[in-house]
């Protein structure tokens, strides 16, 4: 089960959030009163539970594409019965929108919406091209929103960062689609490299890739950073680096070690929010 929720996700996810709370999103109030924030205790619980069950009933609609796709991972998977992931879905729905419900009402119809955004994207809109890639991206970036709309935190500076996350996670899917492309032809998914191509995907790539350039520059000589610049600098090798295994890329292991590429960028941005600064932790603590 911690397999087909992709557990190590979800505890990247649940870090991310409370280091953008202490860091970005709430840095103006006491350290204690972000980390011992029983509201957003449980908005961070209630969006774990959400994307596990995300995780679940994408499973459950992908069972036949994955055996293509990911034959051992599958095989893994299948150790879970169908009956027993489709019970832990609705269980761990049900949880998130009572956890959401000591916040707010405005929290539960949130998350209630997100729950259904995410069946309605693994049902119909992922086999789509472009919305699905899109609604993807918006969804994974979700959680995030929720502890921003709480903290109601508008600086420019959250939206840059976020616009970069936001085109990383889209490469990352646009890239997926490129390394599962024989399991989705099979599976009759409509997909942006199998409606339009390879070559066509790679130049939306390259376009995305540049992009991410430009809110790398605005955080860079916009914004103080702290020594979070050493992240973005380091990012931009990284990105010069999947682009030229892309335009070389003609396997799915190309793929994949470009897809690990873009994962590593996006886990290794979690812990570079440390960065942002160094003494602001000790200085919170005393």
């Amino acid at each position: 089960m911690f397999s087909v929720i992709r557990g190590y996700n979800i505890l990247v996810i649940v870090l991310a959030q409370y280091l953008a709370s202490i860091y970005i999103l709430a840095h103006d109030k006491p350290l204690r009163k972000v980390v011992f924030d029983v509201n957003l205790f449980l908005l961070v619980l209630a969006s774990a539970a959400t994307i596990a069950g995300g995780y679940i009933i994408n499973n459950f609609y992908d069972s036949e594409k994955d055996l293509i796709n990911r034959p051992m991972k599958s095989r893994l998977d299948k150790l879970v019965s169908q009956n027993t992931k489709l019970s832990f879905y609705f269980v761990l729905n049900f949880l998130a929108v009572i956890m959401v419900s000591y916040v707010s009402f405005k929290a539960v119809v949130f998350f209630s919406l997100y729950i259904f955004g995410i069946w309605f994207y693994s049902h119909k809109l992922k086999k789509l091209p472009f919305i699905g890639n899109l609604v993807s991206a918006i969804l994974t970036i979700t959680p995030f929103f929720a502890i921003f709309m709480y903290y109601k935190n508008f600086e420019t500076v959250i939206f840059v960062h976020a616009i970069f996350l936001f085109l990383l996670i889209s490469m990352r899917e646009l890239t997926k689609d490129l390394e599962n492309i024989t399991g989705d032809l099979t599976q009759n998914y409509h997909t942006i490299p199998i409606v339009y191509g390879e070559v066509v995907s790679k130049r939306m790539l390259t376009v995305l890739s540049l992009l991410t350039l430009v809110p790398i520059y605005l955080l860079l000589f916009k914004f103080e950073i702290g020594y979070m610049y050493i992240y973005f600098y380091l990012s931009i090798v990284l990105i010069l680096a999947f682009l030229i295994l892309l335009w070389k890329s003609k396997t799915k292991l190309h793929y994949l070690i470009g897809h690990n590429i873009l994962k590593f960028i996006i886990v290794l941005g979690v812990f570079s929010i440390l960065l942002i600064d160094i003494d602001l932790l000790l200085n919170r603590i005393l």
